[in-house]
């Protein structure tokens, strides 16, 4: 399991906005604590996978 710090605020709309200071431009909204927590997880698993990807077609260019 892996964990990572998120950050929560508020915007100026009322919505709640979390980022994960880790991952570059991995950020999320909700409307409330619980929803802007699932989607900010859904977020990070996005992230992760994206770069797992990049990561992927790198070494396929390499051999």
């Amino acid at each position: 399991m892996m964990m990572f710090h998120v950050i929560i605020e508020q915007s100026e709309d009322g919505w709640l906005v979390a980022e994960c200071p880790a991952l570059p431009g991995c950020v999320s909204q909700g409307k409330d604590e619980k929803e802007v927590l699932e989607n900010i997880k859904e977020a990070i698993v996005a992230w992760l996978w994206a770069e797992d990807q990049k990561a992927i077609a790198t070494l396929s260019k390499q051999f």
